[in-house]
């Protein structure tokens, strides 16, 4: 492929992801002049550094953009060109408790049963030391020890009440489908040490080719604190206004907007609208 060829995939895919030449720049660190002598084919083999972040910003797969030779049958599927919302979003942000699971308030429920605690009292007990596991600040032994200690359980498992009892949420695999289709995604979750790896592993949720799982305790903070925002914004590789996230917890999305980030709640318990509130957003 000569530089004239080169440049013309490259405006291509640069126009199919919704971005101008400036946007472009910005987004792939490149200077005004090197990308308009690139599209021109004016720069005689370009650093496959410069193309790879082009890649990069269109999220088209750098061996398309420099038409290799075809995968092999181990080889992962090319990646279509991702898309950017009317409202500006590249990037979409999903919650794993709330969002695609629901009824983990269940599990309280069955807590209070064999415990005969209250259920108001058992939500306290657990809602005080989450905080702290999903910080990766106690172990999950610890915080199984620390409840069943308030609420006179032995032999007390969280984990084992709480794959009971959530279940998916009816129409979010659809959408997860649909938006990872046509954006790049991820999960950004409140969560303890293991717990989506083995949703994952599960296939209890999905596993897409998300682009980042960013879970509380790998950064030693919880959702609705600023540190995991700034981590997801880093890992998602996009600007705050490109980003949006859909939550239950309002709390959660006050601070995203806070960020700078697009928000949607979502009801688990209503999910037809929510959903169509996330696709209004990511309409394109």
């Amino acid at each position: 492929m000569d530089e004239k060829d080169l440049g013309k995939r490259l405006q291509l895919a640069r126009k199919r992801a919704g971005l101008t030449q400036q946007e472009l720049c910005h987004s792939a660190g490149l200077s005004y002049s090197t990308l308009a002598k690139i599209e021109r084919g004016a720069i005689k083999s370009p650093s496959v550094f410069t193309v790879a972040g082009i890649a990069r910003a269109t999220g088209v797969p750098l061996e398309d953009l420099l038409d290799l030779p075809a995968q092999t049958s181990g080889s992962p599927a090319p990646l279509e060109i991702k898309k950017r919302s009317k409202t500006g979003v590249r990037f979409v942000y999903f919650d794993i408790d709330g969002v695609l699971l629901r009824f983990m308030d269940h599990a309280f429920t069955e807590i209070s049963n064999d415990s005969g605690m209250p259920l108001q009292k058992v939500e306290n007990i657990f809602w005080r030391h989450n905080d702290e596991v999903c910080r990766g600040q106690i172990s999950e032994t610890d915080f199984n020890a620390a409840v069943a200690k308030e609420v006179g359980l032995e032999n007390f498992d969280w984990r084992r009440y709480y794959l009971q009892f959530t279940e998916i949420t009816p129409g979010v695999l659809e959408l997860l489908d649909w938006a990872a289709q046509h954006y790049d995604v991820g999960l950004l979750s409140n969560h303890m040490p293991g717990l989506t790896d083995e949703l994952l592993q599960k296939n209890i949720i999905p596993a897409h080719n998300y682009k980042t799982v960013l879970d509380s305790y790998q950064v030693k903070s919880v959702k609705p604190e600023a540190k995991i925002f700034e981590e997801a914004r880093a890992r998602a590789g996009f600007e705050p206004s490109e980003i949006l996230l859909v939550d239950d917890m309002r709390p959660n999305l006050t601070a995203a907007d806070h960020a700078g980030w697009q928000i949607v709640l979502f009801d688990s318990l209503s999910p037809e609208k929510s959903i169509e509130n996330v696709k209004e957003v990511l309409a394109f």
